[in-house]
């Protein structure tokens, strides 16, 4: 059996502040699996742990606990320069992120595989001229269809926006105040109330999209 694309397993993060006495200011938990290439919506309000998110999934962020395979490979266990065969963090301009270096590359594995099979695309700036957002969407269900796994982490402030989500999401991922929660389709998200509060004014547009 092929193990699944993507296992975020008891994956724990917590940042703390003092030196002898230690306070935890901040913690994300997450647990979930994606077996099958598919698009996945991410949302959530600033500061909820989304980017730290997407950071442990790519190996560019350490774990408190927990830890994230990609197909059945630990990602934190694979040389840092190889992570990004495995899973590779675009953010707004779709510029890669980097990450610092833990223990020596020698004492790491090999990535098992020479392009990435997930693909996490941070808050990008879609342009609205000259087909671009077309563009895109088609780029999305390209790399779906050729096996891989998307993240599409948006922030909607724009109508067009949830048109976007609708459109290219099969699955969504809610992440609030470190609480990341799985929704299967747009209808499952908008039955939470944090993500129609978060929403807004665009849940309506939200809702009327469930309809069509």
């Amino acid at each position: 059996m092929n193990p699944p694309l993507l296992r975020v397993e008891s994956i724990e993060r917590q940042y703390t502040r003092g030196t002898f006495r230690k306070q935890v200011t901040f913690t994300l938990a997450a647990d979930f699996e994606v077996a099958t290439p598919r698009v996945i919506g991410v949302l959530g309000p600033n500061g909820s742990g989304k980017t730290t998110l997407f950071e442990l999934i790519t190996g560019s962020n350490q774990p408190s606990a927990g830890r994230v395979l990609v197909k059945g490979q630990d990602i934190h266990n694979v040389r840092t320069r190889e992570r990004d065969r495995l899973a590779i963090h675009y953010h707004q301009s779709y510029q890669v992120r980097h990450f610092k270096q833990g223990r020596p590359d020698f004492m790491l594995e090999h990535a098992a595989s020479n392009s990435p099979w997930v693909h996490l695309f941070d808050e990008p700036q879609f342009n609205t001229q000259d087909g671009y957002i077309g563009f895109m969407l088609d780029f999305f269900q390209r790399l779906k269809q050729s096996g891989r796994l998307v993240f599409l982490c948006m922030h909607p402030n724009e109508p067009y926006h949830v048109d976007i989500l609708r459109q290219s999401c099969e699955e969504f991922i809610f992440v609030h105040k470190g609480v990341v929660t799985h929704a299967p389709d747009l209808p499952s998200l908008m039955q939470d109330e944090r993500a129609r509060s978060y929403l807004g004014a665009l849940a309506g547009r939200a809702g009327a999209a469930m309809a069509q």
